[in-house]
């Protein structure tokens, strides 16, 4: 259950944000409106700590890449790891555009007092940040709190509808590592169902377009027009401060680890933020979830560069994530 204090805490911070106008840690540039395809860095974030019915507790962390386009790969190891239990701990070293929260989890390791730190680092273009972690109680999350920070509902508001939701289930078919070569496509598919809350809702535009941006209840003329709206505004930075979320399930597939590109057939959502107008994410406007039929999510991974890849799929109802994870091992041609 939600308390006060947690409540108190998500209000908190987004005061602080909206008095501050953007975090100490962010470039000058950043903070000055100006946003970038390439070239930035990434920072990880400690998003809190959360408790499992059977009483294990888990450090949560995700993190901003300040690139809209470019995603930056680091390795495990002195650029990319922890200062207890090894640098591995299930970090992804496939960095995604803009901000990405709830990434991975950690456990908290035994005998951990809220004195003690857990510390991510991580180093990109040359520049070293850190993600603090501690059982501070302030920074203790659930599902409310995760629906908050990722935009589905306003910041400290509940309901008995949010307070009942529950996350996606979702079962990865076939096995969980495969072989591959370059150039040659695997087939991917998981299935995912979901108990109906958050139910659908859009924001703005959104109930009457679909992903692709067209819509059966559009006439020729209005699409035209939404296609010369679409292209004017595609590329402009968001206008708020905190997210909103159009709330709908939906799942896809992307890159967690690996050394090169790959493709995905079809296009696959955005499982990060990408708040700009008409793209194909659930933080943009004019984006609807798509029709999940079965529950079946397929799709066709070319992997351009041999190495190990995890593949992650990630099932989300607005408000709530489940991730699954593929092992692809790719050969050269």
């Amino acid at each position: 259950m939600t308390t006060a204090r947690q409540v108190a805490a998500v209000a908190g911070r987004l005061l602080l944000t909206l008095l501050l106008g953007a975090p100490a840690a962010v470039p000058a540039a950043e903070a000055q409106g100006l946003t970038y395809s390439r070239g930035q860095t990434v920072s990880p974030a400690f998003e809190g700590w959360e408790e499992d019915p059977d009483g294990s507790r888990w450090f949560v962390f995700g993190y901003m890449n300040r690139n809209w386009e470019e995603e930056l790969d680091v390795p495990v190891g002195p650029d990319n790891g922890f200062n207890i239990g090894g640098a591995d701990q299930g970090q992804p070293t496939r960095f995604l555009p803009r901000r990405n929260r709830f990434i991975f989890r950690v456990a908290v390791p035994k005998g951990f007092s809220e004195k003690d730190e857990l510390i991510w680092t991580l180093t990109t273009r040359g520049k070293t940040e850190r993600a603090y972690a501690s059982l501070a109680l302030d920074y203790k999350i659930d599902g409310v709190v995760r629906a908050s920070e990722t935009g589905a509902l306003g910041a400290g508001s509940s309901s008995p509808e949010v307070r009942a939701n529950k996350a996606p289930t979702l079962e990865v078919q076939g096995a969980k590592r495969l072989t591959a070569r370059v150039g040659e496509p695997v087939t991917l598919v998981a299935v995912v169902a979901d108990d109906g809350i958050p139910k659908t809702r859009a924001i703005g535009a959104g109930a009457a377009v679909s992903n692709t941006g067209s819509s059966t209840n559009l006439s020729a003329a209005n699409r035209a027009q939404l296609e010369t709206l679409r292209a004017r505004r595609m590329m402009l930075p968001p206008s708020r401060i905190t997210v909103g979320k159009i709330v709908g399930l939906h799942a896809s597939w992307s890159v967690y680890r690996g050394p090169g590109a790959v493709t995905f057939d079809p296009p696959q959502i955005a499982p990060w933020e990408d708040t700009r107008t008409g793209g194909n994410s659930p933080w943009a406007p004019l984006w609807t979830p798509p029709d999940m039929g079965d529950g079946r999510v397929g799709v066709r991974a070319t992997f351009h560069q041999a190495g190990e890849y995890q593949i992650r799929v990630r099932a989300d109802d607005g408000a709530l994530t489940t991730d699954g994870m593929v092992t692809v091992v790719v050969a050269p041609k």
